[in-house]
């Protein structure tokens, strides 16, 4: 899709101590990627030389992308350039998506009513997002604010509550308000982390959120599954277990 490094390394940048992977990484992994992982909230420093990396992923976290405040924010934020300069792909995960949004330009900003998605809520395709995001389907959200539209940026996903889910520009930077890389490991490590929260206005509780995980997760992770395939890995094959790269 891309004219894009041939390098095989993933930078993973975590807003928080605890982040994981997750699915994205079991998904990335299968096409013979390695991770470099870095946390700058822990102390960690970005990289200024993206030349080696294919895909750079900036993950969610609890904290606001408005918060310069913080270590991990002003370091990301401060950072954004270089990534924007580089030749490697950029997929933003919740904050990620909103950093990278309010680099370009665009708002970030909590619901005009208050309202947060919490749990599992609809997204739909907008016309330009027919090749890559269904009709109508179920995806894991925890986010109290949304990001506005770069200028430049193609809406490709729209949601009923925050009409600003899933958004490129030129093919190479993607950012998404949702979760795919949440499995059942993080996500009960969420709930028993931050269970009291989800109380907010519009929030699901725990045990609508593990009903909703039973129901969604597989279709949910099954258009992750494409959704890498077709964006983020483009023409690497997946590498068969025990053959090597």
């Amino acid at each position: 899709m891309n004219e894009l490094s041939p390098a095989k390394r993933i930078l993973l940048v975590f807003n928080s101590a605890t982040g994981q992977p997750g699915r994205v990484g079991d998904v990335m992994r299968r096409y013979g990627y390695t991770f470099d992982i870095r946390r700058p909230g822990e102390g960690d420093v970005l990289p200024h030389d993206l030349s080696g990396y294919h895909l750079v992923v900036v993950f969610g976290g609890p904290m606001s992308a408005n918060e310069d405040d913080l270590g991990n924010v002003s370091a990301i934020m401060d950072w954004l350039p270089k990534v924007v300069a580089s030749d490697a792909m950029y997929l933003g995960i919740c904050l990620g998506a909103q950093m990278m949004a309010r680099h370009l330009g665009a708002s970030v900003a909590p619901h005009p009513d208050g309202l947060t998605e919490i749990g599992y809520y609809p997204v739909q395709a907008t016309e330009a997002g027919r090749d890559l995001f269904p009709d109508n389907m179920m995806v894991y959200h925890w986010h109290s604010e949304g990001f506005g539209l770069p200028e430049g940026a193609e809406l490709m996903a729209t949601g009923p509550t925050f009409p600003h889910q899933a958004y490129h520009i030129d093919g190479r930077i993607w950012g998404i308000q949702f979760h795919p890389e949440v499995d059942d490991e993080s996500h009960e490590r969420w709930l028993s982390g931050a269970g009291d929260k989800t109380d907010r206005p519009n929030g699901q509780g725990p045990d609508e959120q593990r009903a909703g995980r039973a129901k969604y997760d597989v279709d949910f992770g099954a258009w992750f599954e494409r959704f890498a395939a077709k964006v983020l890995v483009a023409d690497r094959a997946p590498v068969v277990a025990g053959c090597g790269d």
